[in-house]
């Protein structure tokens, strides 16, 4: 059997809850430190603080869930393979949006549409909880893919929203 004739990866989108088992945190966790290691080794990224994602990471689920947000797992074949979180930005900016945050597919299991299908889940979720925008920083010239992804799905270039302190950000917002 060949690569072309493998049967496509079996995709489990889980939402992480406090109930969660603490495989399923400890997998959402490693994803979302990689996602912060691969955001360090990028130009620019000097200002990233690294001891944020930490926390984010150890005090995952609530890290989002306290911000009205929540956070999402992705499995391929059931491996981890992708993960994204979101939370509620404040009215002074906008009635009712949302920022999507720390999207990232292992490099193993890009490919799979992984990006995309942990964005629409989370677009979903933005509707349910009455959502009107969500909101994005990303990096263009380190995440070229993610960035062409955003645009696929509708985001569009919006003035600066936050303080984040990374260098050459793009700031994208998608009315949902």
């Amino acid at each position: 059997m060949t690569s072309a004739d493998a049967a496509p990866a079996q995709i489990h989108l889980l939402q992480i809850t406090a109930e969660s088992p603490q495989s399923t945190l400890a997998h959402a966790r490693e994803l979302l430190l990689e996602y912060g290691r691969f955001v360090l080794a990028q130009p620019g990224a000097g200002r990233f603080c690294f001891g944020t994602l930490e926390k984010e990471a150890a005090e995952l689920p609530q890290s989002y869930i306290a911000q009205g947000g929540g956070s999402l797992i992705a499995y391929a074949d059931l491996k981890p393979a992708g993960f994204v979180a979101w939370r509620a930005l404040p009215e002074t900016l906008e009635s009712i949006a949302f920022e999507l945050k720390r999207l990232w597919v292992r490099p193993e299991s890009r490919g799979l549409s992984l990006g995309s299908t942990l964005t629409l889940a989370v677009f979903d979720r933005v509707r349910a909880a009455g959502g009107k925008a969500i909101y994005l920083d990303t990096a263009p010239a380190s995440m070229g893919a993610a960035h062409r992804l955003y645009l696929d799905l509708g985001f569009e270039p919006c003035p600066r929203y936050n303080d984040n302190p990374v260098e050459e950000l793009a700031y994208l917002r998608k009315c949902i």
